[in-house]
């Protein structure tokens, strides 16, 4: 199994493991509300800051994710970059 790339990832093998998910989930959160709220370039950094840690994990999990699960990331990050562009 160790040259499988599609496996499933294991709960606490990550570097991130022990970061707790609803501080992850406040950040995120934060950042987002934030970014959105305080407009114009002050907020597109925000917004850019959290595209470029979604597009990292994505890049970092790319191999282990189905097709399907890709595109649904992609999608998200292109929001996420529509929103960052729109609120300058």
């Amino acid at each position: 199994m160790a040259g499988d790339s599609k496996r499933t990832l294991i709960p606490g093998a990550g570097p991130l493991a022990r970061v707790p998910a609803p501080a992850v989930f406040l950040l995120v959160l934060a950042l987002f509300a934030l970014g959105v709220w305080l407009r114009g370039p002050v907020g597109a950094v925000l917004l850019g800051v959290l595209a470029l840690g979604v597009a990292a994990l994505l890049a970092t999990t790319w191999r282990l994710l189905a097709p399907s699960a890709r595109v649904l990331r992609l999608l998200v990050l292109a929001v996420l970059v529509l929103i960052t562009v729109s609120v300058v």
